[in-house]
Order: structure tokens, then C-alpha cells, then sequence
């Protein structure tokens, strides 16, 4: 079993991200350097590493005071079901305890994981948006 440490730092490459992004299907892997530009100018990053290896991404984007968004939360398939995914959320959460409101958009897969980390459907609320991929 690896042992996974766990950074806010922002020195990241495309070739790093992208082998995790494209192991998970996500659309955005096709725009590589949007992607890239995306997650250094998040409000915050936390990353997972194998020694050099990222192996697990997540980011959010905030006003700072009241409300946090979780756009991204991805781990390498070879590397899911051991709690890294669980530690990248803690560690975001942490960052923004006391906020009005934490939110995020979960895919039917990963709704039982965002339960386990303390999130609820928001009562009556529909996702909706103006989406350029095709992963959905």
C-alpha cells in the first residue's frame, strides 16, 4: 500500500493532471490547459501525491466568507477505495468550516461518498447548467 501525502501546493503540470482525469472519463481532460489554468486559480487546491506521483486532485472556488463550491474531487482509479478522496475532502471542508453554505454537484455515482462526508440534497433544488462536455 502507498503512502500518500497530501499538499496545498500549486506546481502542477499537465502531464500530472491529466492521466487522472482521463483514468476517471471527465470531459475536461480535452482542454488541457483550461483545466490547468482552472485549478492553480481556485480559491483552494489540495493534491495527493505516491512520492512524485499525483494521484488525486480536488479543488474549490469561494467569496471567502459565506459559500464554498467543490468543483472537482477526482482520484486515479488505481488508486480509489483507500481514503484518499475522504482526506482531500476533510482537508477542503476544514479550510471552510463555519461557511453559510458548502455545495457541490454529485454525479449518481458519488452521492453515497458525499453523504459519508456530511453533505445532504439540498431540499428541493434541481442541478442545472450550461454544459460543454459530453461525459453525462
Amino acid at each position: 500500500m502507498a503512502v500518500i501525502t497530501f499538499s496545498d501546493r500549486q506546481d502542477l503540470a499537465i502531464e500530472q493532471i491529466l492521466p487522472i482525469y482521463k483514468s476517471n472519463q471527465w470531459s475536461s481532460a480535452s482542454k488541457p490547459h483550461l483545466l490547468l489554468q482552472a485549478l492553480l486559480n481556485s480559491h483552494s487546491l489540495i493534491t495527493a501525491w505516491d512520492r512524485e506521483q499525483l494521484v488525486g486532485v480536488g479543488n474549490a472556488i469561494s467569496d471567502g466568507f459565506l459559500i464554498v463550491y467543490y468543483p472537482h474531487l477526482l482520484v486515479h482509479v488505481e488508486y480509489q477505495r483507500q481514503g484518499i478522496g475522504r482526506e482531500i475532502m476533510k482537508l477542503l471542508q476544514q479550510r471552510y468550516q463555519g461557511f453559510h453554505m458548502q455545495i457541490l454537484v454529485a454525479d449518481a455515482k458519488a452521492v453515497h461518498f458525499y453523504q459519508k462526508c456530511g453533505f445532504v440534497k439540498a431540499g428541493n433544488t434541481e442541478s442545472m447548467w450550461i454544459y460543454d462536455g459530453n461525459d453525462h
